[in-house]
């Protein structure tokens, strides 16, 4: 027994509808680490139930109330104390009274707007979650499950491809290009490099995708890159009229979809950034930035059956007559099976006595 109120008497577990059969999806946590939550898009309704477990049988909890909250929320890591909350929906499941029993709760938070891809990163954390408080007299009872959001993107294949030409005046002139301006988070880079002029020694060349995370506003917007991926180009010294393939695999990286001002709290974009070094150590970059999105697949809706289930379906409405038809079929073919196998046998017992005679007869001849 809790003295004077103090401790938790009860536990609570959220248990989200069709979660045996729903994907999963991972993310960073703050501290680097990854967590596997459950996955929802926007739109998708959000239902389940609580239960509400008594630690002790026989017990009882006095309650002023048990609520449950769907929130979206902007967690700024130098605003600690200020969460800033972009979705917040309340479901009261019980009113003011008193548990002596095990007892569960349903909930459903129907078609809820999820307008932005959970993410973590570097001064900035988006997340979704569920919120379920029993509200006591002297300290609340709290359990949070969070789920992970991905929002999905569809461009046009009209895609308009990155060609651009530079250099340093009488010194270097180079000419690149990409296939694209939009990539998919499975896509593939794919480009070529054209060295026009070559007055200077380059002896190291790469292409670097650098992800930039801003926070803030005015004055107080700070940026965060982060070199994603590194793909060597050359090593060594190229020649007037040299032109350099590129193939650069997304897949293997860790990216998330550009975000751009998300709820006027920050943004991350994606740039392609093309280093040449020298033999003095001289660096030469040029930038340009990508849009980075999250394909649409197919998405079968809550409900909708597979092509399996489908076959299966069709499957329970064969009559009988018909089935009775296929058993009959299928009884023929295996009685058909076993004669042509008996005749085989047959064949060869009688090809073997044949073998048998014409020995015998030769050593009579002998």
């Amino acid at each position: 027994m809790s003295f004077f109120g103090f401790g938790q008497s009860a536990e609570i577990d959220i248990v989200l509808d069709g979660q045996e059969a729903r994907k999963t999806a991972e993310i960073k946590t703050e501290d680097g680490k990854k967590e596997r939550h459950y996955l929802y898009y926007d739109g998708e309704t959000v239902a389940g139930k609580v239960n509400v477990s008594m630690k002790k049988a026989g017990s009882k909890m006095e309650h002023q109330g048990i609520k449950i909250e769907f929130i979206g929320q902007i967690e700024m890591y130098y605003d600690r104390g200020n969460h800033h909350e972009f979705t917040s929906l309340v479901k009261e499941l019980a009113r003011p009274g008193e548990l002596t029993s095990n007892t569960s709760y349903g909930f459903e938070f129907l078609q809820v707007e999820k307008p932005y891809e959970s993410y973590t990163g570097a001064n900035v954390r988006l997340r979704y979650f569920l919120r379920v408080t029993v509200v006591k007299r002297i300290s609340d009872t709290v359990k949070e499950q969070d789920i992970i959001v991905h929002t999905l993107s569809h461009y046009p294949e009209l895609n308009n491809s990155i060609k651009m030409e530079v250099g340093i005046e009488d010194c270097l002139h180079i000419e690149f290009e990409y296939n694209k301006s939009k990539y998919h988070l499975k896509d593939v880079i794919v480009g070529k490099i054209y060295f026009l002029l070559v007055r200077i020694k380059i002896k190291h060349m790469e292409l670097q995708v650098i992800k930039r995370e801003t926070t803030g506003t005015g004055p107080n917007t700070y940026n965060e890159n982060e070199t994603i991926a590194k793909y060597e180009i050359m090593d060594g010294a190229p020649v007037r009229g040299e032109s350099i393939p590129i193939r650069l695999f997304l897949s293997g990286y860790e990216l998330t979809p550009t975000m751009r001002d998300i709820n006027k709290k920050f943004s991350v974009r994606y740039y392609l950034n093309l280093v040449l070094v020298d033999e003095e150590e001289r660096r030469y970059f040029k930038q340009q930035e990508i849009t980075v999105f999250r394909k649409a697949e197919k998405v079968r809706k809550p409900g909708e059956k597979s092509v399996y289930q489908q076959n299966r379906g069709l499957q329970s409405h064969i009559s009988d007559r018909e089935h009775q038809a296929i058993q009959e079929q299928k009884q023929r073919e295996a009685q058909q099976q076993q004669e042509q196998q008996e005749k085989q046998e047959q064949q060869e017992q009688t090809n073997e006595h044949t073998e048998n005679e014409e020995v015998e007869n030769e050593n009579e001849d002998e």
